[in-house]
């Protein structure tokens, strides 16, 4: 009988984690009501929309969240979990080897194809936050002009406040976000259902023939709308990505009793109101209470909502660093693990400088959440193609689907991600560039790391000696053996590490005891702690295998104080010394990456955390030996 391996998602109640999930989940595409039919009906640039335009637009949002959300990520996607836990890096690791890597050891198309969907997704982690702050204070205006010139500051001090917290971490915090955000999804649905019971004929446009009717209307013109019409899908990543935290379950089951009908009720609603007040539909959402403390309530607990859904953003931007990190497409950054009950909880100090500063600026430029929608969707809608992509291919080589079982389901899926896509391209000069500008920046960034990565293996395995001719060279006269233990850190299963090769070569010298250890980062979230394997290869020198998940912390002192203690080595842990590398790159013309490719990796390297940092060794025990190399 086939042993399931363990999963890593969250094991409790359904309804207090699908509670959980509202607040972290839900937060993004639960906010997409305060801008989303705005943009819908005003795409074409008219001052008045026609009822029949406000009944197409409202079908085909709800078919959008019905299709993409409900269908796609719910019913299929979600399916595709490593161990529990989801993400496009996690999709990556079960699809096999040969596609993650090519036949010359680069980097594979498959990884390609993520590495640039991630990419896109830290340019949505960047306008997510911007976009949703500024429409929930936009809403003051609609309760008294005399607010506008105060939207700008208090946006910027709203995202000042929200970045200057995540240091404390979304735990302690975390116990209110499921109740606000209750309390948001039941506002909306009653507002929505009021407006609704005033003109029910709205409930016409849940036949998709309006959908079909808006196009035949508009013809291209009208496909254009499709770039507005996607905003209110934005967040549907969230599901799949935040899949370990709360689990499969609560996540459909909050989605579908609780977020799906109050999204279509508020924008049916939204419309209901349109249809019987045309001016309303200058601000929509904010239209649905009376001017005046109505409004000042409705901007306060949207503001909460929308902070609520910019630190799910966030902090997915923080996971999807770590793992890329962990991946070796990311060189190392400070990881600080917020709660000690949940691992996924972790702070990167780095990542949230640059999303704080991108977010203002983004805020200071636009000035106006419907020019910053402009911005919004690219990202969203290449990542959902991608991952479309990837999932097919999942299906295909690891769980050996048939193709006419698979194939209907990937043309399902591009055929609404295709024309998500191509009309948002039509944004690109308005705005649209700006996340494409900041993915672009990132490829190349990671695809520069993971290949200069690759050849620094390779080049320190066409010069370092074999472990046979360093043994003989140990038998001999030349080199001293000292008392004490030494760990060399290897990023190589089976070869030397360069800084073992440089202290023999310049000391003539080596302990008794050596440990060449290598943390082998597998394609799972998180390792046991057991799984470690010893190789003694002779003259006192042991080969040390630690295996860890890409979500784990490998806090080494630890591991080895386990690992001493399970083979019974003869080391006192606590007089181990550390030997870590540390290279200069030169980044010639001589080299094989080329002077631009190696002097930003270089530069990468120089800046990237030490590996006695990374593996929480302590300080006095580390040395470090240094080489120049040329890549």
């Amino acid at each position: 009988m086939k042993t399931e391996p363990p999963t890593h998602a969250p094991h409790g109640r359904v309804v207090p984690l699908a509670l959980g999930a509202l607040g972290i989940v839900f937060g993004d595409i639960g906010t997409s009501p305060l801008y989303t039919l705005h943009e819908c009906v005003h795409f074409a640039g008219e001052a008045t929309v026609r009822p029949v335009d406000v009944l197409g637009v409202l079908s085909l949002i709800f078919w959008s969240l019905t299709m993409v959300v409900t269908v796609k990520y719910l019913t299929f996607i979600m399916r595709a979990d490593n161990r529990g836990e989801g993400g496009i890096f996690a999709l990556l690791a079960l699809i096999p080897t040969r596609l993650r890597t090519a036949r010359s050891g680069a980097i594979g198309w498959a990884a390609v194809l993520v590495v640039v969907g991630a990419s896109l997704l830290y340019g949505d982690g960047m306008i997510t936050p911007a976009i949703s702050v500024l429409s929930a204070m936009e809403g003051l205006e609609v309760a008294t002009p005399a607010f506008k010139p105060f939207v700008l500051p208090l946006t910027c001090a709203v995202l000042v406040g929200l970045f200057a917290i995540q240091s404390r971490g979304t735990g302690q915090v975390g116990a209110v976000f499921g109740p606000v955000m209750a309390l948001w999804f039941a506002t909306i649905a009653g507002l929505g259902a009021f407006h609704i019971a005033h003109h029910p004929a709205v409930l016409a446009a849940l036949n998709p023939t309006y959908a079909v009717r808006f196009f035949e209307a508009h013809g291209f013109h009208g496909s254009l709308v499709l770039g507005a019409v996607v905003l209110a899908v934005t967040g549907g990543e969230a599901l799949y990505a935040d899949m370990g935290h709360f689990g499969a379950r609560p996540i459909r089951l909050a989605w579908l009793a609780v977020v799906w009908p109050a999204l279509v009720t508020n924008y049916f609603g939204q419309g209901a109101l349109m249809l019987e007040d045309p001016a309303a539909q200058r601000s929509p959402f904010f239209a649905m209470v009376p001017a005046g403390p109505w409004t000042y309530a409705l901007v306060a607990l949207a503001a909460a909502a929308t902070v609520i859904a910019s630190q799910a953003l966030i902090s997915g931007a923080f996971s999807l660093t770590h793992q890329a990190v962990q991946l070796g497409y990311l060189p190392r950054v400070k990881v600080t693990h917020t709660s000690r009950s949940a691992e996924g909880q972790i702070f990167i100090p780095e990542v949230n400088f640059v999303l704080a500063v991108a977010c203002i600026a983004l805020v200071l430029t636009f000035q106006h959440s419907a020019r910053l929608a402009s911005a919004y969707g690219i990202a969203v809608t290449g990542t959902m193609a991608i991952t479309s992509i990837i999932f097919f291919e999942v299906t295909r080589t690891t769980w050996r689907w048939p193709m006419w079982k698979a194939l209907p389901l990937l043309v399902l899926f591009l055929s609404f991600d295709l024309p998500f896509f191509v009309a948002n391209l039509f944004k690109f000069v308005d705005g649209g560039y700006v996340p494409v500008v900041v993915a672009a920046g990132l490829c190349v960034v990671m695809i520069t790391w993971n290949r200069g990565r690759r050849i620094y293996v390779e080049r320190v395995e066409s010069i370092a000696p074999t472990m046979d001719v360093l043994l003989e060279k140990l038998s001999s006269k030349n080199v001293a053996r000292t008392p004490g233990a030494c760990v060399f850190l290897t990023g190589r299963v089976g070869g030397l590490p360069l800084s073992l090769v440089n202290y023999v070569a310049r000391l003539h010298a080596l302990p008794l005891n050596v440990i060449l250890l290598t943390i082998d980062i597998g394609h799972v979230p998180y390792a046991d702690d057991d799984a470690m394997r010893l190789e003694a290869l002779g003259g006192g020198i042991c080969r040390l295998t630690i295996d860890r998940g890409f979500l784990d912390v490998p806090n080494l002192g630890p591991l080895i104080d386990r690992a001493v203690a399970r083979f019974e080595l003869p080391i006192d842990c606590a007089e181990v010394t550390y030997c870590v590398g540390r290279e200069t790159f030169l980044a010639t013309s001589a080299g094989s990456m080329g002077v631009l490719s190696e002097s930003l990796f270089a530069f990468l390297a120089r800046n990237a955390r030490s590996a006695a940092t990374v593996f929480c060794l302590n300080p006095a025990q580390v040395i470090e030996i240094g080489s120049q190399i040329d890549l």
